[in-house]
């Protein structure tokens, strides 16, 4: 059984490069696996392994400057949920692309999970899905509003075309694990709306602590890992990801006629060439030959 650990930390790193090489030889000794990025802002990620590995990576981060009161979130996953071990660095751990945004200077008001239902069912409260369009196809609370962004850059652009729709509101938002919320929260903030809440620990702590039956979560929620999605109490969910696209297939998906395992799904049978689809083809072929080896030699 695999420990994985989601976590981020806004703190000042002036040189983030310097902290790349010990944090990668941790993760290498410790034979983790999974992602993490690292900027001037902070650092982001997500990173498999045994107890103890993990157990030791989070007091090497927590030792790391302005992460002592680090906070991470933990699930479990029966197979290696990564395929290897990347430490990067970037200019944000989470892209909005805004200069000035700074959620180390002013955020949202905290919800937590068991006081969320409450806030967002309220008659003046909008709630907004923080997510990439492709996750909130397959969950997202009753009655929030999808941007439909491809990418979290796109949020701002898409605040300023439909701001009107939220005057005289308070903003609830929300997010997987909480981190676009703390950049999108400063963002309105410095936009001029007043009241503005996210949801503390992110959808992963809302499905961890409230209970199924007075939740208000529909569908499942899409996770950055070989499980692709969970549900509630973050058992893994019934999506598996398309290898030629990354978006998440459910099983109607899978028995669609444009559907070809790890070469195109219903979603992205326009997108690629067939000069891209013989690639993805052969991607799958030699995939499934080292898996018959593999287990040949078991």
């Amino acid at each position: 059984m695999f420990t994985v650990a989601a976590l981020y930390k806004f703190a000042p790193f002036p040189d983030p490069a310097a902290l790349r090489g010990p944090l990668k030889a941790l993760c290498d000794a410790e034979d983790l696996c999974g992602s993490l990025l690292l900027a001037p802002e902070g650092i982001n990620g997500t990173v498999a392994g045994s107890r103890a590995g993990i157990d030791r990576l989070i007091a090497h981060i927590k030792a790391l400057p302005g992460c002592a009161d680090l906070e991470w979130k933990e699930s479990t996953a029966s197979e290696r949920p990564f395929r290897r071990m990347k430490v990067r660095l970037k200019r944000e751990i989470v892209t909005l692309g805004v200069e000035g945004v700074d959620p180390t200077a002013s955020v949202g008001t905290y919800v937590a999970p068991a006081e969320w239902n409450a806030l967002i069912e309220a008659p003046d409260v909008a709630v907004i899905d923080t997510r990439n369009d492709y996750e909130v196809a397959i969950g997202t609370f009753e009655g929030a509003v999808n941007p439909e962004t491809a990418s979290f850059g796109e949020f701002p652009a898409w605040w300023e075309a439909n701001k009107d729709r939220f005057t005289g509101k308070r903003v609830a938002m929300f997010c997987t694990g909480g981190i676009r919320c703390e950049k999108s929260t400063n963002y309105l903030k410095s936009q001029g709306v007043e009241e503005v809440f996210h949801l503390q620990g992110g959808i992963l702590k809302y499905l961890e602590e409230v209970p199924e039956a007075e939740s208000t979560w529909q569908g499942e929620c899409y996770v950055f890992d070989q499980r692709v999605s969970v549900g509630h109490g973050l058992k893994p969910g019934d999506y598996q990801l398309c290898h030629a696209c990354g978006r998440p297939v459910s099983a109607a998906d899978r028995t669609a006629p444009a559907y070809e395992e790890g070469v195109q799904c219903p979603a992205c049978v326009g997108e690629y060439s067939e000069a891209d689809r013989a690639r993805f083809r052969e991607r799958q072929h030699q995939l499934a030959l080292a898996r018959a080896r593999a287990s040949s030699a078991e």
